[in-house]
This record gives C-alpha cells, structure tokens and sequence, in this order.
C-alpha cells in the first residue's frame, strides 16, 4: 500500500501487517541514511488492548487536502460527502466500519486564506441526520450546521460564507445534530481547517500538523457503543491517534524549530500535552496568533481546543524525546484517571538543523473593553434525572426554546461555573473570546495573556470570566464540548439581534 494511501478507506489505521513491516524498514533505512541510529527509537510491537492491537510505528501521516476546485482566485468551492467506509485494521478479512468525510479519516484538511469565498457542498450518506459546524469561524449562523439546520440522510446542501480580515487561525469541522454528534464524531467524522493570512510572521518556519481523536473499539473489532460510564464521563477509548496513526514517530532535527498546529478533536479525552526533552512555546490559541511567544512545560487542550507550538529539537539527555500525554484527572467517577505518562508519538533526530528565527512579538491583540452586558452561565449535574443529567442554568438544551437575547456588536462578559463534579469544556459558536480570569483553589487569577479562543476548560468547581462580541446577527448555540453532555441536554442558545 502506497504512502499517499494511508488516510483513505483501505488504509486509515489500516497497512495490512506486510505493508506496515514494509513501511516500518523503509523508516529505519530512511533513518540510517540521515546518520540515525534507529535502534532505540523504533516502537516495540503493540501491546494488547482488550485482545487488540493496532499497527504503529509510522512515519506521522500527513493530512490528506481538500481540493480547491474553483479555478478563479480568492474563492473555494469544494465537496464533502458522509458516509459509512470499510476499513480492514487487522491485516485480514475482518472490517471495521468508519464513518468518514470524503472515504478519509481525520476528514480531508481545509486549507484557507483570509477574505476568500468559501463554498463546499456536502452530501450526507448516513443513516442519520447530520449538519458541518465549522468550529470557532466566523460564518453566518444559518451556515454554521447548527442543529435546527440538519441535512436528512440521502439529501444534500451548500454551505457558503466570505472569511473576514484578521480570522487567520487553526479551526476543525465537524458535524452536529442534536442527539447524534457524539456517535458521528466518535465514529469518524471530523476534520482540520487552516485560515491562513499572508502577513504570517511565522510562515518561514516549517510546518506540521497533529489531529488528535480517540478510538474505542469493542472485542469484536467495531467502533463501541456508548455504555453508560460513557454517558456519564464523556468516552475515552484504548487508542489516542495522530492523524489517523497510533503512535507515529515524527523526525525533528536537533536545533530545528518547526511549527505545529495541533488539534484535540475527541470526543470527551482532556489531554496534557508536553514534550520533555524540547524546547516548546505556545504562539497560537483556537482563534490564531498570540501577542508574542510564551514559554511552556506543557498545553492542556480539552476536546474542541486547539493550539500552535514551536517545537525546537534539543534532546534533552535523561528526557523522553517523544510527544507526552502526562497525568489529568478531570473528575470522571465511571472510569478510571490516567496515571502515568503515555507516549502519543516518539520523536527522533535527523542530525544538525539550524535554529530559525522566532520572532519576539507575533500580531497586536487589544484587549476588549468596558462590557455592555453580563451573564452568569452555570454548568450542572443532576444525576437523579437520566434524562436531563446535564444542565445549563438549571435547563436542559431544547432546540425550540430561545435562552436569552444579545446584541450584534456589544461586548458581553460571560462568567462560566462548573458547579459539577467534573470539568465541562466550555464552546461558544460564531465568534472568539478573551478569557480575563479563572478561579484557582477558589481564587481569581488574571490570565496572564492575552488569546482569542472558542473553548475553555472550566474545572469542577471552577469559574472563568471571559469577554467577546458577536459581528453577525443570529442564533448562536454555547454547550459542553464533551458531546456525550451536549447530547444528553449540556447545551443552550442566544439570539443576537441587529445592533
């Protein structure tokens, strides 16, 4: 099986064994001709899972594009089709059913720049209704696969919007009707987007792109159920992939800095990202850019968040070299807590690079200012209901009620409470915001810079403070971005009314 052919339906997680020994020995040759001893960084043969076992030890896959088939600049027009795949894991007959955007798992990656008109169908061949959110964009709410807008099974839409200035940014797609969007996600249907502007101070360094998802599969070799523990938690399954590989090796070269976007596109995992034996800063958040580099040890992303790092290859003695999944303990009470470091990726080196500039200021972020209005937003349990275990100020999420109106273009400040035993990923749809404070131990802490994102992590019994404005008219959903609780009621609406 050819390289190129990783992602799609024959080959998502899915090199038959001879193919994968095959590309395994390329990789150690690949390596031995760079100068590299590969004796001690190649992945040892996969443990069992439940009696399974996935292939690993690939080069990191890259993300298969989506082909831009508008022939004038400044517009993208394109196709995206849902539908069930058969893809072959074990090296034999068995299939394990995927559902997936264009036959491809993570869906085909959306390359974009600012001020392009974008148009891309989509046909959905599910046997359930389903939408595309274009997660944290700025488009139009009757573009933004809202769930009173879904597409039935066997029918087919357009969505179309213009990109404004200054919405440069690591976003994803990914479907939502209401009730469903945790079994399409869990099951396959997800995807990067990269809104790119052409005054990047950053686009000399090279570029990698990491989509992380979570893959839980049942002892038959199919793609699990929720169970209960699931509903209750948010599902987290045996395998965290990147880009559709279990535990890839990616080649960084000592002193090189490259560029990564990095996406946590599970469904309910909260991951604790680090890399040890590297020099790491954080230059972007959800909404793009940051002012200027920030040093960091590690990155909590919660599902829907995303983030950009320069990575600076030092190999650290004494440090694991590879990409790091450390301890967080987010108040599930049905499963099990990681305890211990898991190595999502191996990193090796390729010789000597050289150290690319990194700029010390990045783009200007002003802060908001004086809000026009405040809301409480409270995000609860009640686990005596089943069906309605999971709240917003007391209620739970019904498409026909309007919880509350705003206005286009007035600064709001939102104070979000997880008056829950577990942390509850906080998303707001249409636009990005600027998080002012979070309560630790019960004590306001300022954020010590400023970002423009569209989902935080508010932990059991913790607050965040944050500020936006929305630009366009419309209905606008916020929820829980673990999607077994948006599902089972975690979620809510405002109507924002012409200024």
């Amino acid at each position: 099986m050819q390289r190129r052919h990783f992602l799609k339906a024959a080959g998502l997680l899915a090199v038959a064994v001879p193919a994968l020994r095959q590309a395994q020995a390329q990789t150690a040759m690949d390596h031995a001709a760079m100068g590299h001893d590969m004796g001690h960084a190649m992945p040892a043969p996969a443990p069992a899972a439940q009696g399974l076992s996935l292939p690993r030890g690939e080069h990191l896959p890259a993300l298969q594009p989506l082909v831009n088939q508008a022939a004038e600049p400044g517009r993208f027009a394109a196709s995206l089709r849902a539908a069930p795949v058969q893809v072959a894991l074990w090296g034999d007959a068995r299939q394990t059913t995927f559902w997936a955007f264009n036959d491809s798992v993570p869906g085909p990656l959306i390359e974009l720049w600012e001020g392009d008109e974008v148009d891309i169908g989509f046909d959905n061949a599910l046997p359930q209704p389903s939408t595309i959110h274009w997660h944290g964009m700025p488009v139009p709410p009757a573009e933004d696969g809202n769930p009173q807008d879904p597409v039935a099974p066997g029918k087919g839409r357009h969505y179309r919007y213009t990109l404004p200035p200054g919405c440069a940014g690591t976003y994803w797609y990914h479907p939502h009707p209401h009730g469903h969007t945790a079994e399409q996600a869990f099951r396959g249907l997800a995807g990067p987007i990269i809104v790119r502007s052409k005054t990047d101070p950053l686009r000399h360094l090279p570029e990698r792109h990491l989509l992380l998802s979570d893959l839980k599969l049942a002892a038959d070799g199919q793609i699990a159920a929720n169970d209960m523990a699931d509903l209750h938690d948010g599902r987290e399954g045996q395998f965290v992939l990147i880009n559709g590989a279990w535990q890839p090796v990616i080649t960084l070269g000592e002193g090189e800095r490259q560029r990564w976007r990095i996406w946590n596109a599970s469904s309910s995992r909260i991951i604790k990202l680090a890399l040890p034996a590297h020099e790491v800063q954080l230059v972007g958040t959800d909404g793009g850019l940051i002012g200027a580099p920030q040093p960091v040890d590690s990155v909590l992303l919660s599902p829907g968040e995303r983030c950009e790092l320069v990575v600076t290859g030092r190999f650290k003695p004494g440090q694991p070299a590879g990409l790091i999944s450390q301890p967080y303990a987010r108040g599930k009470r049905m499963h099990p807590e990681q305890e211990k470091d898991d190595t999502l990726a191996s990193i090796v080196a390729y010789g000597m690079r050289p150290t690319l500039a990194l700029p010390a200021s990045l783009r200007p972020i002003a802060p908001l200012g004086a809000p026009g209005f405040r809301r409480k937003i409270v995000l609860s349990e009640n686990m005596a209901d089943p069906k309605a275990p999971f709240l917003i100020n007391g209620q739970s999420y019904d498409m026909n009620r309007i919880d509350g109106t705003g206005q286009v273009g007035r600064i709001e400040e939102w104070e979000v409470i997880a008056d829950a035993h577990m942390d509850h990923p906080f998303h707001l749809h249409g636009t990005q915001f600027q998080v002012l404070a979070r309560t630790v131990d019960g004590i306001w802490e300022d954020e010590p810079f400023l970002a423009w994102r569209d989902t935080v992590n508010v932990p059991a019994g913790g607050m965040v403070r944050l500020r936006f404005v929305q630009t366009l008219p419309g209905l606008r959903m916020f929820h829980c971005h673990i999607l077994e609780h948006e599902d089972r009621g975690m979620m809510a609406q405002i109507d924002f009314l012409p200024g």
